[in-house]
């Protein structure tokens, strides 16, 4: 079940001018909340496509080494060596 939390963020100058710019009648959000958690899930967005895009260079880099490189490990030696 998902929560709800308020959060207090205080901004002055040309910040607090930019967002106000971008809400109300001639902004695209209705209002600061909204602005806020579009930006919060973009980021979010963002993290996770870096994410996924260094395990594809991982997976790439593995799968394009040489067989003779690879070395036969346990489910144990893995989970060891993941934790180091």
């Amino acid at each position: 079940m998902s929560r709800t939390t308020t959060m207090t963020v205080r901004l002055g100058g040309a910040l607090s001018d930019f967002v106000s710019a971008n809400v109300g009648d001639d902004g695209s959000y209705e209002n600061v909340s909204e602005y806020i958690r579009d930006l919060i899930r973009r980021d979010k967005e963002r993290a996770e496509q870096e994410a996924f895009n260094r395990l594809k260079g991982e997976l790439t880099h593995a799968f394009a080494a040489p067989e003779e490189s690879y070395q036969a490990l346990t489910a144990a030696e893995v989970i060891a060596r993941n934790r180091a």
